[in-house]
């Protein structure tokens, strides 16, 4: 039994050749003509030594090329190994070296940190997708469980790990995404502005779209008033991103009477989104937002809300067609004990679109799968009606004098302020309770003179005592991630700064991005 993912766009290609595929800036291709660049390239490949079973890693922007790239190297029944954009070349060797990659296909501003890490890595580098005279006859047959794409996690704890994704896990996932949650079809057009070397932007976006026969709209680069003008000018009627472009896209909205008529959709994921935000989003372009829930092992996709299940902002919906979502006991490594709703533990899942473990590394594949079930890490609430809530990562966790301080929801609190943007709420070391509550803030354009005292007191009225932060950080930026994820780890040194004392830490340094 063949199953490949490359047959996402093939078999679309067969049944619309003339709908157009995707959409970047003033190119326009069709679906017959991504079809056949794409068998092209995994004709150039073959040519370049690449042979069934290797692995071709690529490090290209949000491109028509990426495409091509991505389909071409599966067409030729290669593995394909997407590298984070962001990178340094040392890092980008890293990657080369522990997948095993025989190439590594790159362009454009990322060529130079690409052709560097292939140098040191003693890997062929290819600059653009290498495109024979003559395509493919036909992609390689691939079966359900052979490995499609290797996927490196951001390595929080170490080096990068890479997840193995089989062609079943990223087959069902883009179908239940794109037809059994979103109901996508031949006249929806989607804003891909995720990056699609990221597992959302690549499964949900990409080949989602692609396998309804839909148009994917790229954005090269994510920007509040660009993504604006891309909605309007369009005609985009389904919008995935994540907390931080629904921020900016908001933000934008309020100097652009601009309004996108064909949106009928938007998803969110990757993060929680303050309830706040997505209260905001929906008021300013009258459409719904659905929050889902995922990990890069995951597909990504396990829960979303789900129309026809009904839907609760400020949760992440109910299991997706052929998953289950479950709640276990977090302090139990050994086995899998689940809880009762109601009751906080550790979200585990199992299903069609759990990986087949990290690539190479049996122990951390046999930590994060205990009895069948996928460890995510998060922890996470169901109520009486089946909805699951994300509370917070388990290393998030702040234990303040003894009580377990769960940063979501202090934020969700902060970011209804007036002047408060975006918060980020880490836990920081403190002799007498070990850790202190710190809240690190972007305040609005116009906002004026708020203190951290001000914002204090606001979460001191609506947080029990053990909960409001006593100390405020103010920055210019979150440093964030290549998907818009806030990276906590980044603010350590801002919160660390923080002098102790009830709002004290008015002072603060500009976040960076990363």
């Amino acid at each position: 039994m063949s199953l490949s993912v490359a047959n996402v766009l093939g078999e679309s290609a067969r049944r619309y050749p003339d709908r157009i595929a995707v959409v970047e800036g003033a190119v326009r291709l069709t679906y017959r003509e991504l079809w056949h660049d794409a068998l092209r390239c995994g004709a150039g490949l073959r040519a370049a030594g690449v042979r069934p079973g290797d692995r071709v890693a690529v490090l290209l922007p949000n491109t028509t090329e990426f495409l091509r790239v991505y389909y071409g190297a599966l067409a030729a029944g290669a593995t394909v190994v997407p590298v984070h954009g962001l990178l340094v070349a040392e890092e980008v060797r890293y990657v080369l070296e522990h997948s095993g990659a025989v190439a590594l296909v790159s362009g454009g501003p990322l060529w130079a940190v690409a052709e560097e890490a292939a140098r040191s890595a003693g890997v062929r580098a290819l600059q653009g997708a290498p495109m024979a005279p003559e395509p493919l006859r036909a992609a390689e047959p691939a079966g359900p469980g052979d490995t499609a794409a290797i996927l490196y996690t951001s390595g929080t704890t170490g080096r990068p790990k890479g997840a193995r994704l089989t062609h079943l896990n990223i087959v069902l996932n883009a179908s239940v995404t794109s037809q059994d949650l979103l109901g996508m079809g031949e006249r929806d057009v989607v804003l891909g502005c995720l990056p699609l070397f990221h597992s959302y932007g690549q499964t949900c976006a990409m080949n989602g779209t692609l396998r309804a026969g839909a148009t994917l709209v790229l954005m090269p680069r994510f920007s509040g008033p660009a993504a604006l003008a891309a909605l309007v000018e369009e005609g985009v009627t389904v919008f995935m991103g994540v907390p931080t472009m629904y921020h900016a896209l908001v933000e934008a909205a309020a100097s652009d009477e601009r309004r996108p008529v064909a949106l009928r959709a938007a998803v969110s994921g990757g993060a929680a989104l303050p309830v706040a935000v997505l209260e905001r989003f929906e008021e300013t372009f009258a459409t719904q937002v659905l929050e889902g829930y995922g990990l890069t092992e995951t597909s990504p996709v396990a829960t979303f809300n789900q129309p026809h299940l009904g839907t609760r902002p400020g949760t992440v919906g109910h299991p997706v067609w052929g998953v289950e979502v479950e709640v276990a006991d977090a302090g139990v490594d050994d086995r899998i004990e689940l809880l009762a709703d109601g009751e906080i533990g550790e979200v585990v899942v199992r299903g069609h679109n759990v990986f087949a473990g990290y690539l190479d590394d049996p122990e951390a594949t046999a930590a994060a799968v205990v009895d069948g079930w996928f460890r995510t890490g998060d922890l996470g609430v169901r109520d009486e009606d089946g909805f699951l809530s994300i509370v917070d990562r388990k290393k998030d966790l702040v234990i303040r004098g003894g009580f377990n301080i769960y940063p979501r929801e202090v934020e969700e609190v902060l970011v209804r302020h007036p002047s408060v943007a975006e918060v980020a709420v880490i836990g920081v070391p403190d002799e007498a309770r070990g850790e202190e509550i710190c809240a690190v803030v972007v305040l609005r354009p116009g906002a004026g003179d708020v203190g951290a005292a001000e914002l204090v007191e606001w979460s001191k009225e609506r947080l029990g005592r053990h909960k409001y932060p006593r100390l405020v950080r103010f920055v210019d930026a979150m440093p964030l991630g290549p998907t818009g994820k806030v990276l906590k780890r980044a603010l350590a040194g801002v919160g660390a700064g923080a002098d102790s004392g009830s709002g004290s830490g008015s002072g603060g340094s500009e976040g960076s991005r990363g």
